[in-house]
């Protein structure tokens, strides 16, 4: 039996063209930025995004780190999402690493940040406070993509004070595709985007950082710094390049296969099920707490990965197809029927 993970869009494997594309992909030494194979990656990136340069970085969470060290210096201070990646998922680099103090703030129910917070939170230009420099933002946020002209409200905002704006844009397409625009249009706001490869778009490794050139020349500086300098990387940046060639249009069907599940799993008894309009790729799910270990438990035994905790997210990608979306429904129907 096949086994079906809804744990992460992360888990995907690569496609058998992918791999071949792989295989194939000429190569060089991309310290000394003779990898033509990832110099064509990143300016494809930057292309497709709208900017001026890109660099290719080993993860999400590198490229956001090299956002965050290219426009803070120690000391200064960036407001982010009280449970963005940028501050609660990425194990804290900016703060050891960089000693760029976080800021964060709740998110809204629609995966934005409240503008008027943003600006009573920016501190004032005196030696007792951090320099505020920064603000980031995730779009998609918890699979939400942001509302359309939010991020052009952020951009009014963090110009009325001479910040820099970031975007963790590791499910960027996600968002585009669910709106229904180009990706630049969400994109042209920011000084940085961060763009994963390695999520819906189903490449193994690796994300892009995109911004203006004399941004990305600095951050290769850092990426040098942290030690993600990569020789023959053009392997890995075949596998991007297949993944932005290919994989784009097709999140649509991830979208379409969340939805399902979620009208799937709203028939079943004592089930909370949450998704919202502006939903992607992502379904979150709320089960009686003496119920939690036991359910994974079972859908384990059944071939079925999910995570852990009270809130549980599921999450469809290229790996899960409608067949897979209805055993899954079953096999819950199965457990709270038992």
């Amino acid at each position: 039996m096949r086994q079906i993970d809804l744990r992460s869009d992360t888990v995907t494997r690569p496609t058998a063209a992918m791999r071949q594309a792989m295989a194939e992909a000429p190569v060089g030494d991309d310290v000394y930025g003779e990898d033509p194979t990832v110099n064509r990656l990143e300016e494809l990136a930057a292309r497709m995004i709208g900017t001026e340069a890109a660099l290719f970085a080993s993860s999400g969470t590198q490229a956001n780190l090299l956002a965050l060290l290219t426009h803070c210096q120690r000391g200064d201070e960036y407001i982010v999402g009280q449970v963005a990646h940028t501050y609660k998922y990425e194990g804290g680099g900016a703060a050891v690493l960089g000693s760029i103090q976080p800021q964060p703030l709740d998110f809204a129910p629609d995966g934005t940040l409240d503008l008027e917070r943003v600006a009573a939170t920016v501190k004032p230009d005196d030696f007792h406070f951090a320099k505020t420099r920064l603000l980031c933002l995730e779009n998609t946020q918890n699979g939400l993509a942001l509302p359309l002209g939010y991020v052009e409200q952020a951009r009014e905002c963090v110009d009325r004070f001479g910040l820099k704006l970031h975007l963790d844009g590791a499910r960027i397409f996600n968002a585009a595709v669910k709106c229904g625009v180009d990706v630049q249009q969400l994109c042209r706001p920011f000084d940085t985007v961060s763009v994963c490869l390695s999520k819906g778009l189903g490449a193994p490794v690796g994300s892009v950082l995109c911004g203006r050139r004399v941004d990305i020349d600095q951050a290769r500086r850092w990426r040098k710094m942290l030690g993600g300098g990569m020789r023959q990387a053009g392997i890995l940046a075949a596998a991007g390049i297949h993944a932005l060639q290919h994989h784009r249009e097709r999140l649509a069907e991830d979208h379409e296969r969340a939805r399902m599940l979620a009208d799937g799993l709203q028939a079943v008894a004592r089930c909370s099920v949450e998704y919202e309009t502006m939903q992607t790729n992502m379904v979150f799910l709320t089960v009686p707490p003496e119920m939690v270990v036991p359910l994974r438990a079972f859908m384990a035994e059944h071939q079925v990965l999910i995570s852990g905790g009270p809130r549980i997210r599921l999450v469809t990608h290229l790996d899960i197809d409608a067949a897979a979306v209805e055993r899954v429904v079953t096999l819950f129907q199965q457990f709270f029927a038992g």
